[in-house]
């Protein structure tokens, strides 16, 4: 990679129908939750959260640490749904779209025991989890943003406070967490104060996971299965809109991108920014420098990266996704004529990593 959230996906095969986060297509297509039997209660207790940080990307990293900490916990683990921002498309409000309509939730499964948000709200939670007895967990510092500084603070602000409501939780009173972190190093910690008789639901205001997700958390992945109609409605549109082998980039050059990378140039970050460690190494006492060319690359350079990776893999065409500036002349020209150079527009968060031209929108010759 040559930045940070601009990744190379080359293609020469069929897609399989278990694709690594890191070569995300997306595409809309609802399926069913896939797990269809009847829910008995877990008396060894769930893990609950608001996906509340950023958009697919960061929730998707956080999806395999909070994998981790229900397993090493042998907690179930509700699975949120996706948060998507619609800032700038009518009703302007967030969608909050369940697990299961891009991703197979029984292949979860076969790591660990977990269950749709949706079913646990509808089935579960109505016996086992009501109001009056929901209680919010979250660390002290979190609280002292409450107006009481002893709360916490699970409903304040988008997009925390939408999430709660979308299933009509509220919290009947709050426990606070310190001296203690997500860390493998406190399983024992966490299981004695918090045993599953006195503290059978632990919902937490964000993912119990860190950010970037950390090395040991990295091949997760295997078991974020596309759904299998999802994957074959991708590989029809690809087999018809782009000439393989190909070369895919998510370019990420944008304003906000611009401001993040903000923090490099002034020193005011260390290595790990966003997905930095697979640039600098995740060991953060012996990675290597972030320098802000990774961070945000100039036209020229992205250009002459992608065409020699072009040239390596002899690609008829380039594919990029992006929801801003594409590049597209400055890489047709670095690219020359042994392929064409193809964009999307991206019109929703959830596609912000195609890898191909889906049906949220057209596939552009530039």
């Amino acid at each position: 990679m040559a930045s940070l959230e601009w990744g190379l996906w080359i293609e020469h095969r069929p897609l399989s129908l278990s694709l690594p986060l890191s070569l995300s297509l997306f595409l809309l297509l609802a399926v069913v939750d896939g797990t269809s039997d009847s829910l008995s209660w877990d008396e060894s207790g769930y893990i609950l959260y608001c996906p509340c940080m950023g958009r697919f990307g960061n929730q998707a990293d956080h999806f395999l640490g909070a994998l981790a900490f229900a397993k090493m916990l042998n907690r179930t683990l509700v699975v949120p749904p996706w948060v998507v921002y619609r800032h700038h498309t009518p009703p302007y409000t967030n969608a909050h779209v369940p697990y299961s309509e891009y991703f197979r939730l029984d292949r979860v499964l076969d790591f660990h025991r977990a269950v749709s948000m949706e079913r646990f709200m509808g089935e579960l939670a109505p016996r086992h989890w009501p109001p009056g007895r929901r209680v919010a967990y979250c660390f002290t510092a979190a609280a002292q943003r409450s107006a009481d500084r002893s709360s916490c603070p699970m409903k304040d602000g988008n997009p925390f406070g939408p999430f709660w409501d979308h299933f009509g939780v509220d919290f009947d009173r709050s426990e606070l967490l310190s001296g203690i972190a997500f860390s493998s190093n406190y399983k024992s910690q966490w299981i004695e104060r918090y045993p599953a008789a006195s503290h059978p639901v632990l919902a937490l205001p964000g993912a119990p996971a860190q950010f970037p997700v950390i090395r040991e958390h990295v091949d997760l992945q295997r078991y974020v299965e596309w759904d299998r109609r999802f994957a074959e409605t991708v590989e029809r549109e690809m087999e018809n809109l782009l000439p393989r082998p190909y070369l895919a980039i998510h370019l990420r050059v944008g304003e906000d991108w611009r401001k993040a990378c903000e923090m490099v140039r002034d020193g005011s970050v260390g290595p790990h920014l966003m997905a930095s460690p697979q640039c600098v190494g995740y060991d953060r006492d012996k990675a290597r420098t972030l320098t802000l060319p990774m961070c945000l690359p100039s036209p020229s350079l992205i250009a002459s990266t992608v065409a020699t990776w072009a040239r390596a893999i002899s690609a008829r065409a380039v594919y990029i996704a992006t929801d801003s500036e594409p590049h597209t002349r400055h890489i047709q020209a670095a690219v020359g004529t042994q392929g064409g150079v193809y964009r999307h527009r991206l019109r929703a968060p959830h596609t912000a990593r195609a890898g191909c031209c889906g049906n949220t929108g057209p596939c552009d010759p530039p």
